[in-house]
């Protein structure tokens, strides 16, 4: 089974929706999933160099309270399926052009989702600039990637392009909200949904798939890149 996920690295609710769409899958244990990060910004039009954090939330959300209430939210919800959020630490808000430039160069080592997880841990949980080439360098390096290739492959800009064309085609798709799941190019849901509801889904696009997508030897989301693209 194939699960497309158009997602932003900035926003908490896809992290969500990420570490529910893991507790669905433990749920059925002989699916053979594999995912696929499929690049949304929020901010297209953000500076290269970020924002400051309190600027930006007071600028989209009306005012820092608000910013606070709907941030309390989600870091409840999170909290109650487990994952830890520290949103206060957040300094400033960064472009993601090349933080999801390194998602897909992580793809082709079939490390995309693994790159793509600590680089949400390192933003929602230590508050680091994921806009920051040496951060995404770091972080890449610790998911075993070579440090040399990722530098070369930021400072050329590559996939920059592939980045925008994945958000041009997600918003031609009528995608305006981010996490949005898509089961076997089939089926779509958009939301951090909770397990409950993405398991009626997997069943489905299971079904759909045929005997392939179930083995009672393979559990949980693997990801070697051999999808077709959306992003280029």
């Amino acid at each position: 089974m194939l699960i497309e996920i158009f997602s932003d690295l900035i926003c908490p609710w896809c992290y969500l929706g990420w570490h529910r769409l893991d507790l669905a899958l433990a749920q059925r244990p002989g699916l053979r999933a594999e995912t696929r990060w499929l690049p949304f910004q929020l901010n297209p039009d953000m500076p290269a160099g970020g924002m400051d954090r309190f600027f930006y939330l007071a600028h989209r959300f009306g005012s820092l309270e608000r910013a606070r209430q709907l941030f309390a939210a989600v870091e409840q919800a999170a909290a109650q399926d487990g994952l830890p959020l520290h949103l206060g630490r957040i300094r400033r808000t960064p472009s993601t052009l090349e933080a999801h430039a390194l998602v897909l160069l992580a793809e082709r080592y079939g490390r995309a989702v693994q790159v793509a997880k600590a680089l949400f841990r390192a933003y929602f949980v230590d508050g680091m600039d994921i806009g920051n080439r040496g951060v995404l360098i770091a972080v890449a390096g610790a998911c075993g990637m070579d440090r040399t290739t990722v530098a070369r492959h930021l400072e050329a800009g590559e996939d920059t392009a592939a980045v925008s064309a994945s958000d041009a085609r997600a918003r031609s798709l009528g995608i305006q909200a981010v996490p949005c799941f898509v089961f076997n190019r089939q089926y779509g849901l958009a939301g951090a949904q909770e397990p409950a509801a993405l398991l009626p889904l997997l069943d489905l696009a299971a079904v759909d798939a045929g005997p392939a997508a179930s083995s009672p030897a393979t559990g949980g989301m693997a990801t070697d890149g051999r999808t077709l693209g959306l992003t280029g």
